[in-house]
């Protein structure tokens, strides 16, 4: 935990050196820290009760240390798979790998939030379609 809190004043720090001198968490833009893969993942149509994984990678394009602290699903018919708390290095690549348990016939769109280090977050989206 001691760690965590030394990153996180050391990124909150470093952003402000770079020139937003009153930089609060809620300032960064997640866009310019860490870049993602599959984060509106189309699955297609799948099998009513088959289920199924996607990857959504995170690299990290900061200087900065960030870590994955947290997933929240939407729904009880999602599932993710991560390391808690993982440190993502500068340059580096983390993956939350989201399962869905294919209980939807018809439509559908369901969602997860990653919490990161710093205040930072991102909701992924995934969508498809269930087939008898």
């Amino acid at each position: 935990m001691k760690k965590i809190f030394i990153t996180l004043v050391m990124f909150l720090g470093m952003v402000g050196v770079k020139g937003q001198t009153n930089a609060t968490p809620a300032q960064v833009d997640i866009a310019k820290v860490l870049k993602f893969t599959n984060d509106n993942y189309d699955m297609g149509k799948i099998a009513f009760g088959k289920t199924t994984e996607f990857t959504v990678s995170i690299q990290n394009i900061s200087n900065y240390n960030i870590s994955l602290d947290n997933v929240m699903v939407g729904c009880g018919c999602t599932t993710p798979k991560y390391t808690k708390d993982q440190v993502i290095l500068p340059g580096a690549t983390a993956t939350v790998v989201l399962g869905f348990n294919g209980s939807s016939v018809g439509i559908f769109s369901k969602s997860a939030t990653l919490f990161f280090s710093g205040n930072l977050n991102k909701t992924v989206s995934f969508r498809g379609e269930g087939v008898q």
